[in-house]
């Protein structure tokens, strides 16, 4: 019976250890990435500005591929003022 016992506690003490190697891992990740952000922010305000624009032109492409929407411009912001209402109440729900 004691050796279950002493083997509990080794896994125990060899999961303490992971878990605090895990968290400086996280913690020395985090240092580089602050200190990039810090070091070259305007690089990422372009390339976070980049990646919305883009989307939103991709956005834009793929409506107009779709007849319906080219055809009736303003059942797009019929779309897109119910899917703003339905996924606010979603979260409302679910906050």
């Amino acid at each position: 019976m004691s050796s279950i016992h002493e083997q509990k506690q080794k896994v125990e003490a060899e999961l303490h250890k992971l878990e605090t190697m895990g968290g400086s891992l996280t913690n020395k990740a985090k240092g580089v990435r602050d200190s990039t952000f810090a070091r070259f922010p305007v690089v990422f305000v372009f390339l976070s500005t980049f990646g919305l624009v883009a989307t939103l032109y991709g956005f834009e492409k793929v409506i107009d591929d779709i007849d319906f929407f080219a055809e009736n411009p303003y059942m797009v912001l019929v779309a897109g003022v119910l899917t703003l209402a339905i996924t606010g109440t979603l979260y409302k729900k679910l906050h």
